[in-house]
C-alpha cells in the first residue's frame, strides 16, 4: 500500500490532520508543542483509493528538548519509506528557519512533495499562505485540519500522484493475534519493543513517560506474525497530573481492551508493586490472555536460589491466577528475549484453542461424579455435562440441577480440573453454571 508521511515542524498540526485522515483520534493532540515523538500509522481511504499515513513529530534543530535528534532520525526513516510527503506549514506565521531546513531536506530526497498550509480558517488567511510559494515546492494548498475545509482538494492531490494500487483486502491484517506490551513508565517496554523488531521503532530514553501513543506496528518474524503494541506506562490516578499523561494512559487501556495477549512488564529491582498489580488486574478484568516479563534481571543481586525463589513469591502475589508464564529477561543484554515472543504465541495458541464437548465431558464428569458440589440446605446438585461457549476467551459452561447452589470455593475447584487437564496456560477462565 503506497505512503503518505506528514513532516513539519512542531505545532503546526500534523497529528490533527492524521487523526481527520484515518477518521478517529488515533493520536493524542494538544496545544503544546512536541506531543507526538514516535511514528503513527493508519489508513485512509479517498474516493475508492486507500492508502497508509505516519504521523511523525515536529523536526527541530538546536532546542533543549531531549528528544530531539531521536525525534529527527524519526522523521527521516518516515520520508525513506514514504511514497509522498505531505509537508505541512501554518498560516499566520512567516517562512521559519525549520520551514526552510525541512524543504531543503525534502528536495534532496527527490520524494514526491505536497506542500499543504494549515490553520487557513478564512479566506482571508489565503493571503499569508501565499509567501510559501518562495519554498518552490510548487502548488500549495490551504486546508484547516481542525474543520477540515480544503482537505478534499488536498486528498484529490495526493491521490492524483501516489502509484496505482492492486486491489488489496480491507485490511490484511485484520485477522493477526494483536499482542501488546503493558506496565508501568520506564521498565523497557519500547526496548523489548525495538529488540523484537532489530531496528530503532520506538524512541527510548532514561526519562519516563517517553511513549505517549499506542504504537501499532506489524511483526513477521522467525515463524511468528502478529501485531505488536507498544503502549505508554500506566502510573497511578493520584499520580497523574496533565491532560496529555491522562490521554496517554487512556490509549493503553484501551489496547489492553483490543489486545489478545498482553505482554506484561514489571522491573526487577522494585518486584511487584502496587500498580503493578493494578494493570495485571485490569488484563484479568478484559480477560485477555498474559504473559509476565521481569525485566532488568541483570540489575539484580543473585545467589543460587534465587530465581526460583522470586518466581515463588510473584505466583504468590498474583494468586489466585497464578498460572501464567514467567520470564526473566535484561532487554539492554539481549537476554531470553526469544523466550518472551515463544511464550506469547503459546498463550495465544491457549487462548484460542476450541476444546470438544466430548473431550470436556470424558476428562472432567468422572472427576465431578466424584468430587460433586457440596449440599446445600438438604439438595443435591448434580453437574450433568460441560461444554465450551463460543467466546473470544476460555468460557465453560456446566449445566446442572440448581446452579444457583454452586458457590465460589467449587468454581474455583472446577477451573483448577480444566487447567490439569487441558493446557490454559496464561489464559484466565471463566465458569457459568446453567439449569439443565
Amino acid at each position: 500500500m503506497a505512503l503518505v508521511a506528514i513532516v513539519g515542524r512542531p505545532n503546526v498540526g500534523k497529528s490533527t490532520l492524521f487523526n481527520r485522515l484515518v477518521g478517529m483520534r488515533q493520536a493524542i493532540v494538544d496545544d503544546i508543542a512536541g506531543v507526538t515523538r514516535d511514528r503513527h500509522y493508519g489508513r485512509c481511504e479517498w474516493c475508492g483509493h486507500e492508502f497508509s499515513v505516519v504521523d511523525t513529530g515536529g523536526y527541530t534543530t538546536n532546542s533543549d528538548d531531549v528528544f530531539e535528534s531521536a525525534i529527527r532520525e524519526q522523521v527521516q526513516i518516515a520520508i525513506d519509506e514514504a511514497d509522498l510527503v505531505l509537508f505541512m506549514v501554518e498560516a499566520g506565521t512567516d517562512v521559519t528557519d525549520y520551514d526552510a531546513e525541512i524543504a531543503d531536506v525534502l528536495r534532496r530526497t527527490k520524494k514526491p512533495v505536497v506542500l499543504c498550509v494549515n490553520k487557513v480558517d478564512t479566506g482571508e488567511k489565503m493571503y499569508d499562505a501565499y509567501q510559501y510559494y518562495s519554498l518552490g515546492l510548487g502548488e500549495i494548498y490551504g486546508i484547516s485540519a481542525a474543520n477540515g475545509s480544503g482537505t478534499g482538494d488536498l486528498l484529490d492531490a495526493i491521490v492524483a500522484v501516489l502509484p496505482e494500487e492492486k486491489e488489496t483486502d480491507d485490511d490484511p491484517y485484520k485477522d493477526l493475534p494483536r499482542i501488546t506490551i503493558v506496565g508501568k513508565p520506564n521498565v523497557g517496554k519500547s526496548s523489548l519493543t525495538n529488540a523484537l523488531l532489530g531496528q530503532e521503532r520506538n524512541i527510548v530514553t532514561p526519562v519516563a513517560g517517553t511513549t505517549r501513543d499506542a504504537i501499532e506496528t506489524h511483526y513477521n518474524k522467525f515463524g511468528h506474525e502478529f501485531m505488536l503494541v507498544d503502549t505508554a506506562g500506566i502510573r497511578k490516578k493520584s499520580k497523574v497530573h496533565e491532560d496529555l499523561e491522562f490521554y496517554s494512559v487512556m490509549r493503553s487501556i484501551r489496547a489492553i481492551e483490543h489486545a489478545d495477549i498482553c505482554i506484561m512488564m514489571i522491573d526487577a529491582t522494585s518486584g511487584m508493586e502496587a500498580q503493578d498489580m493494578n494493570i495485571f488486574n485490569l488484563i484479568i478484568k478484559n480477560r485477555k490472555g498474559c504473559v509476565l516479563v521481569v525485566n532488568k534481571w541483570d540489575l539484580f543481586i543473585k545467589d543460587n536460589n534465587t530465581l526460583k525463589e522470586y518466581e515463588q513469591s510473584l505466583r504468590a502475589r498474583i494468586a489466585p491466577f497464578d498460572d501464567v508464564p514467567i520470564i526473566f529477561t535484561s532487554v539492554v543484554k539481549m537476554q531470553r528475549i526469544g523466550n518472551v515472543l515463544d511464550a506469547a504465541t503459546e498463550v495465544y495458541s491457549n487462548y484460542s484453542q476450541k476444546i470438544p464437548t466430548a473431550r470436556l465431558n470424558e476428562a472432567l464428569l468422572p472427576i465431578l461424579e466424584e468430587t460433586p458440589p457440596p449440599a446445600w440446605k438438604g439438595k443435591y446438585v448434580k453437574i450433568k455435562y460441560v461444554t465450551q461457549l463460543p467466546t473470544k476467551f476460555p468460557a465453560f459452561a456446566f449445566f446442572c440441577n440448581l446452579p444457583q447452589y454452586i458457590k465460589d470455593p467449587y468454581k474455583r475447584f472446577l477451573e483448577n480440573q480444566l487447567r490439569k487437564n487441558f493446557n490454559l496456560t496464561g489464559c484466565p477462565i471463566q465458569i457459568y453454571c446453567r439449569q439443565k
